[in-house]
C-alpha cells in the first residue's frame, strides 16, 4: 500500500462504506442513507456515474415495463427475479420521479423525458449530496479487512472503518467507464468463488472473408448459436454485418452463451435465417415462382428488391452461380442452394468481442454465495454485493441498469437495517 499522506493519516469512520459508483453503488449509497445511515461512497475513477452516461446511445434506457424471470440469466436461474421482485420497475420509475426524472415510454422502454443520460447522473448525485454521502474519488480500495468491530477499508490514500461495506465495483465491461474488474480480486480475497467472468452484449468474431464484401448491411432476421448439433439460444431482429463478423441487437442477446462456448472450448456456429416468417419449404416455393415471374432476369438481379443487393451478389457467388444466368434458367439445385443460404446461413464463431466492446459481461460472485434476500456475503457478514459484480447479467433493453437498481437499493437496505 502507498505510504499515506500525513493529512490522511486519521480514520475515517462510517456506518456503511460503498465501494464503486456506478449506478448501483449510487443506489445503495442513496438508500442506506435514506435509511440514516452514515456513508461514504468510494470510486477509483475521477467521477462518479461515467457508464450512465454511454447507456441507451446517450439517453439511458434505465429500465423496461416488461419484466419476467427470462430477462436475467444467472448460474442460479432464479436468484435475479428474487431482487428485482423486491424493487421493479414501478418503483424504479417512482424513485426517479421523486428526484426528478420523468419517464418517456418507448414501446416499454424507459428514457428521461429529456432524452439525456446526464440528466439521470445528475438526478442521483444531487440526491446523494442532499443526503449527505460523502464521495471520494481517485480512491483505488485495495483490501477490505474484517475485524471484530467492522472492516478496515485499505485504500491507495486513507484507510476508512466501517460497520458494513458494500461491493458495487462492477465488470470488466466498457473499462474506459472504470469497470476494471478489481472488484473480483476483492471478493476472493473474502474467499468468494467467481464464475468465469467473459463478454456479454457484445458483437461476434466469424470466420469468412467475405464479411468485408457485406460490412455495414443491415437485414431483419434471426440468429441462433448451436454448440454440439444443439440449438443453445436464439433471438430475431435487426441483424447487424460488419467486417468481423455479426453484430446487432439479437446477437447482443445471444453473445453470453457463445463467450460461454467458447470459454468452454467448444465449437461454436451461428446460423442467421433472412426470411424467420418462412419455412425453408415456403422460402423455396417463393424463389421458385418469383423465378418465373421475371425468368429473363440476371442471377444478380433475380433478388433486388428482396434483400440488400451485397447479400444476394454474395450468396449468388456462393452458389456457383454465374452471376448474368437468367433467372428462368435456375436450376433445381441452385434454387435450393439460394433457399438455405437466406436460411440457413452458417458461419464459425471464433470469438466474442473483447471487453471494452461489450455492454456488459456474465459471469462474477457466484450467487449461491450470497444471500438471496438481503444480498450478503454468506461467508463474511456485513458484506454485501450489488451491480454487475454478481453473477447476473440481464438483454438488451434497461435490463442491467434495472438490476443495478434493484440489487443497490436491496444491498443498501439491509446494509443500513443490520446491527
Amino acid at each position: 500500500m502507498a505510504e499515506l499522506r500525513k493529512e490522511d493519516q486519521e480514520e475515517i469512520m462510517r456506518q456503511i462504506a460503498v465501494i464503486g459508483g456506478g449506478a448501483s453503488g449510487m443506489m445503495a449509497a442513496i438508500t442506506a442513507a435514506s435509511k440514516g445511515a452514515r456513508v461514504v461512497l468510494i470510486e477509483h475513477k475521477d467521477r462518479i456515474g461515467r457508464k450512465i452516461l454511454s447507456t441507451g446511445n446517450g439517453r439511458c434506457n434505465f429500465t423496461n415495463t416488461h419484466q419476467e424471470p427470462v430477462c436475467y440469466h444467472s448460474d442460479q436461474f432464479l436468484f435475479p427475479w428474487g431482487i428485482i421482485e423486491k424493487f421493479n420497475a414501478q418503483e424504479t420509475i417512482s424513485f426517479f420521479l421523486q428526484l426528478g426524472i420523468y419517464s418517456k415510454n418507448r414501446n416499454g422502454y424507459l428514457y428521461p423525458n429529456s432524452d439525456q443520460a446526464s440528466a439521470v447522473l445528475d438526478a442521483l448525485r444531487m440526491e446523494l449530496e442532499r443526503l449527505n454521502v460523502e464521495i471520494r474519488t481517485d480512491t483505488q480500495c485495495r483490501e477490505i479487512i474484517p475485524g471484530k468491530k467492522g472492516f478496515r477499508i485499505v485504500t491507495d490514500s486513507v484507510e476508512i472503518r466501517a460497520d458494513r461495506a458494500i461491493l458495487s465495483t462492477g465488470s470488466k465491461a466498457a473499462p474506459v467507464t472504470g469497470s476494471d474488474g478489481s472488484g473480483y480480486d476483492l471478493a476472493k480475497k473474502l474467499g468468494h468463488r467467481i464464475v468465469p467472468v467473459l463478454p456479454a452484449l457484445t458483437g461476434l468474431q466469424c470466420e469468412g472473408k467475405f464479411f468485408k464484401a457485406i460490412a455495414g448491411v443491415r437485414a431483419n432476421g434471426t440468429v441462433s448459436i448451436w454448440a454440439d448439433g444443439e440449438c443453445i439460444a436464439r433471438d430475431t431482429g435487426e441483424l447487424q454485418l460488419a467486417n468481423y463478423g455479426i453484430s446487432g441487437i439479437p446477437v447482443f442477446q445471444v453473445s453470453r452463451y457463445a463467450s460461454r462456448l467458447l470459454y468452454e472450448k467448444k465449437e461454436v456456429s451461428a446460423v442467421l435465417d433472412f426470411m424467420p416468417d418462412f419455412t425453408e419449404e415456403q422460402t423455396a416455393v417463393f424463389l421458385k415462382a418469383r423465378a418465373g415471374m421475371r425468368p429473363r432476369k440476371q442471377a444478380d438481379q433475380f433478388l433486388i428488391g428482396l434483400f440488400h443487393k451485397k447479400l444476394s451478389d454474395l450468396w449468388v457467388k456462393l452458389s456457383g452461380i454465374p452471376a448474368e444466368k437468367k433467372a428462368g434458367e435456375l436450376t433445381a439445385e441452385e434454387l435450393k442452394s439460394l433457399t438455405g443460404m437466406i436460411k440457413n446461413f452458417r458461419v464459425r464463431v471464433k470469438a466474442a468481442n473483447p471487453y471494452e466492446q461489450a455492454q456488459v459481461c456474465c459471469g462474477g460472485v457466484d450467487t449461491a454465495e450470497v444471500d438471496p434476500d438481503t444480498l450478503e456475503s454468506i461467508y463474511v457478514p456485513g458484506v454485501y454485493f450489488a451491480g454487475e459484480i454478481l453473477d447476473v447479467d440481464g438483454m438488451c433493453g434497461g435490463y442491467n441498469l434495472q438490476w443495478a437498481w434493484s440489487s443497490g437499493h436491496v444491498a443498501g437496505e439491509a446494509a443500513a437495517a443490520a446491527h
